[in-house]
């Protein structure tokens, strides 16, 4: 499947690209024509072709070695409210697992999961998305997840993607009602809009019950070290303002965080919510995203999330307060090109 995809996107940009050369000859042929003087169609035929060529050759590329390419990125987080038992402290930062990018290839995870564990981190941190389409993806690699490991566990959020939005197969309950008769067209949405949310259940029950993952919904956990504490705080996906793409908006801060104080890390899957509700409207340290895999392309340091993104990749730091976007282990279009999936390794200090 993600071959074949990745073929007829190849075959479009090729044509897309093939066409200016000859959009500029058929111009200067027009004008030649008027003017008396024959302009050769040659040079621009090999234009043409070469980058039709080029296209294809890095398109290859980037879905047979860039797509597997991992990066471990290693920064630090300062903050005085930070308590001194936590000085040190080591956070691995994941997001945008997608798991439908690994199918048929679970030593591409193995490989994930054991460079993440060689880190022995003392928290992961999981932004969201862990699949693509639906949970069945997940299934094939629930071995190798469960081996993620750190002193104080793995934490998660969900991201647009595990909410399933993307998924127009609820097939079992649009046949239940069309059996029953029941063809009206809100029935058939609310059927189906109750299945979507019965996966979204699963997958939730997934992360918790079989992977043992704590999976944060609008709420927080505590870990303490002696009589200093740190709080995690994690919300459903929420898209804040003007960024990005439109996806869904479950989730509640203020609900997450009732009750909490001193040095907490927010686990909030599109950067977009940071600048929204986060940045000078609380005095939440730390935020931790992804959502943007960084565009999965890189050109030179630029990449073309920042066409939609304040905050598209890497560290942001706005008067105390920090944003990490991290670039995703995963991929919606099975290609990256000079865009390595990111492990973080982020050391908290004073």
């Amino acid at each position: 499947m993600l071959a074949r995809f990745t073929i007829i996107f190849s075959v479009f940009l090729g044509l897309l690209v093939a066409i200016l050369p000859n959009i500029l000859w058929l111009i200067g042929w027009v004008i030649g024509k008027c003017c008396h003087y024959s302009l050769s169609y040659a040079p621009f035929g090999w234009t043409s072709l070469g980058l039709v060529l080029f296209v294809w050759t890095l398109v290859a590329y980037s879905y047979l070695v860039g797509r597997w390419q991992m990066e471990t990125n290693k920064v630090t987080a300062n903050s005085p409210m930070l308590p001194a038992s936590f000085n040190g402290y080591r956070v691995v930062h994941i997001s945008d697992f997608h798991l439908s990018t690994f199918d048929g290839k679970p030593e591409k995870v193995q490989r994930l999961v054991d460079a993440v564990n060689a880190e022995q981190p003392d928290l992961i941190c999981f932004t969201g998305d862990l699949v693509t389409l639906g949970t069945n993806e997940a299934a094939p690699f629930t071995d190798i997840l469960k081996q993620l490991h750190a002193k104080d566990g793995v934490m998660s959020v969900l991201g647009n993607h595990d909410f399933l939005l993307y998924n127009r197969s609820f097939r079992q309950a649009r046949e239940n009602y069309e059996e029953d008769k029941l063809t009206d067209p809100m029935a058939l949405r609310l059927a189906n809009s109750e299945a979507r949310e019965a996966e979204v259940e699963c997958l939730a029950a997934y992360q918790r019950d079989t992977l043992g993952w704590i999976l944060l919904r609008n709420e927080h956990h505590v870990i303490h070290r002696g009589t200093d504490s740190l709080t995690i705080i994690g919300v459903d996906n929420t898209q804040g303002g003007e960024q990005g793409f439109s996806t869904i908006n479950n989730g509640d801060l203020g609900k997450a965080m009732e009750n909490t104080d001193g040095y907490r890390i927010l686990l909030t899957h599109d950067p977009s919510h940071w600048e929204a509700e986060v940045l000078h409207k609380t005095d939440i340290p730390l935020t931790l995203s992804g959502h943007t895999h960084s565009a999965q392309v890189r050109l030179f340091g630029w990449n073309p999330a920042s066409w939609m993104f304040h905050q598209s990749w890497g560290k942001y730091i706005v008067d105390d307060q920090t944003i990490y976007v991290n670039a995703g282990l995963g991929c919606t279009m099975p290609i990256r090109l000079n865009c390595p999936s990111e492990i973080t390794v982020i050391t908290l200090q004073q």
